[in-house]
C-alpha cells in the first residue's frame, strides 16, 4: 500500500492539541487496520474529513471491494470529523455506523468524503459518501459517534 499521508490542520488546532502533548499525525492517522488497507487522510476538519483507499487488496472472493473495506474507510473518515469537532478533551467513539453500497469497483482509489449531519455535545453523526475515480457514488455511509471525555494527560 503507498505511503501514509498525514492530514494538516489549522495551526490553532495544532496548538491546542500539542498542549495537552498529542501527535495530531498519530491521533489522526487511519489506525492500524486503516494503514494495512491503505487508507490515507486527505484533508481534515470538523465540517469536512477527505480520504482515499486503494481497491486492490481490500476486495472480496468476486473481485469486488469488499463491503467492509468501505466501512473501514467511512468510520476512519467519520471518526475523525468528531475527534476534531469534539475537541481535545473528547474521545470519539462509533455506536452507529450503516452503509449502502450502490456499485461494484474492482480497481482504482476510492474516495471518500465525510461531512456533518449533527454535530452535538455528546454524539456526532457523519454522513460519509464513497466514489470511484469516475465520481459515482459506491457506497453511501452514516456513523453517529458518541463524545467521551478524553483521560487527563499523566503528569510528568
Amino acid at each position: 500500500m503507498g505511503e501514509h499521508t498525514a492530514p494538516t490542520f489549522p495551526q490553532e488546532i495544532i496548538d491546542e492539541y500539542a498542549a495537552l502533548g498529542v501527535d495530531l499525525p498519530a491521533l489522526f492517522s487511519a489506525g492500524h487496520l486503516g494503514e494495512r488497507m491503505g487508507v490515507q487522510i486527505l484533508e481534515a476538519s470538523a465540517e469536512r474529513v477527505v480520504g482515499t483507499m486503494p481497491v486492490e487488496g481490500n476486495t472480496q472472493p468476486y473481485g469486488l471491494l469488499h463491503g467492509g473495506a468501505s466501512a473501514v474507510l467511512a468510520e476512519t473518515l467519520g471518526s475523525v470529523g468528531t475527534m476534531l469537532h469534539g475537541g481535545p478533551a473528547k474521545l470519539a467513539v462509533g455506536v452507529d455506523l450503516n452503509c449502502t453500497h450502490h456499485r461494484g469497483v474492482r480497481s482504482g482509489l476510492v474516495t471518500g468524503t465525510a461531512t456533518p449531519v449533527h454535530r452535538g455535545r455528546t454524539t456526532a453523526t457523519y454522513e460519509i459518501a464513497i466514489t470511484d475515480e469516475h465520481g459515482k457514488r459506491v457506497c453511501t455511509a452514516r456513523l453517529t459517534c458518541l463524545l467521551r471525555d478524553a483521560p487527563a494527560p499523566e503528569a510528568a
